[in-house]
């Protein structure tokens, strides 16, 4: 067997095993965050296992509005009359993420800060809204995003316990144990 033989089948056989890894990605598992395009709205840091930006998650307007979206038409507190929001559901986000805690610290623009226990996004259909009556939210108007619980449709969320939890100008989130 000639050198270039040699080569050629180290070659092949390199090329072989790199595509047999390549493949043991678990069944149903997300493919690679890719990087925002345009200007960075929501970090997610902390226990997430997809990153797109050191140590964190970043996503900018377009990767929330390509995520299946979520009409929510509810009353708040800081609303007259009923409003409808449009966004992803929150725990969609955070599964893009790879999120896997049972706390999240919401933090807003002006460093509001909340505690929101990640069984709240998987009991209630919890939105990230990045509408509000079809038009983007301005800062001023709570945004550019705003986590929103579906209030009218339980009791037990019409209190300060998840007005509290309803970020507005939200910037980040921290997943923690």
């Amino acid at each position: 067997m000639s050198r270039r033989q040699c080569l050629v089948g180290l070659l092949a056989c390199s090329a072989a095993r790199a595509a047999n890894t390549s493949n043991t990605a678990p069944t149903g598992a997300l493919p690679p965050l890719a990087p925002p395009q345009g200007k960075v709205v929501l970090s997610i840091s902390g226990l997430v296992m997809h990153t797109n930006a050191p140590d964190r998650a970043d996503f900018d307007l377009e990767m929330l509005a390509a995520l299946p979206q979520r009409q929510l038409v509810t009353h708040t507190p800081w609303h007259q009359g009923a409003q409808t929001f449009t966004g992803p559901l929150l725990r969609d986000v955070l599964a893009q993420a790879g999120a896997h805690g049972k706390l999240l610290v919401a933090v807003a623009l002006n460093d509001y800060r909340c505690d929101i226990p990640t069984d709240d996004t998987t009991q209630f259909d919890v939105v990230l809204a990045r509408l509000q009556n079809g038009e983007p939210m301005r800062v001023r108007d709570k945004g550019p995003l705003f986590i929103v619980y579906p209030f009218d449709t339980d009791a037990r969320l019409r209190s300060d316990r998840y007005y509290a939890r309803s970020a507005w100008q939200l910037r980040s989130l921290i997943v923690q144990p």
